[in-house]
């Protein structure tokens, strides 16, 4: 169920009792949203996910992302491959709708499962705001009551435009794995 609420005026005040017009708007969703800020050069993402771990990092680390990272009309991945260890080489395509291929890789950095994997990300062609810079994408995975916090730190961008962009990117990515997740637990897949 997504439900928004038009935003309408409401008085508001501050500590000296200055009335200040401000919109209010409500977001009701059945499942977490993700969440992605910046700085400019470090991007901090995050969503909760109803499974442990374990289970958010086999998601996260093997080709089984395949099956969930990406949306038909936006892009796909496929031939995702990883060493999953220290000094090991990551390696997945990009599909666009009309079929241009993307590749992207990188080298895992630091492995502690089922809580932490910290790796290098680079795109293997010539993006238009980021080129082929290579940046570090650190993904935390915190148990909480209801499951797991997933929290991404995406840094090294070395341009405001593209920090901007890949913090939306993330929220995708992030609100992509959630709804996967969440559909095996209510056993629609």
């Amino acid at each position: 169920m997504n439900t928004t609420i038009t935003p309408r005026d409401t008085n508001m005040t501050n500590d000296n009792q200055a009335v200040a017009k401000r919109p209010v708007t409500a977001h009701v969703s059945s499942a977490p949203v993700a969440r992605a800020v910046t700085d400019g050069d470090i991007v901090l993402a995050t969503v909760d996910v109803a499974a442990p771990p374990e289970r958010v990092f086999r998601a996260l680390t093997t080709d089984e992302m395949e099956r969930w990272w990406g949306a038909p009309g936006v892009y796909t991945i496929e031939a995702w491959k990883a060493d999953l260890r220290v000094g090991g080489a990551w390696s997945l395509v990009i599909r666009l709708p009309d079929g241009t291929a993307l590749p992207a890789s990188g080298e895992i950095l630091q492995v502690d499962a089922p809580s932490k994997l910290v790796q290098t990300r680079r795109y293997d062609w010539d993006h238009p705001t980021l080129g082929r810079r290579v940046t570090k994408v650190t993904t935390s995975l915190t148990p909480i009551e209801t499951g797991t916090r997933v929290t991404v730190r995406h840094e090294d961008f070395g341009s405001s435009e593209t920090a901007i962009e890949h913090a939306g990117g993330w929220e995708r990515l992030l609100d992509w794995l959630g709804e996967y997740l969440a559909e095996e637990k209510r056993g629609a897949r």
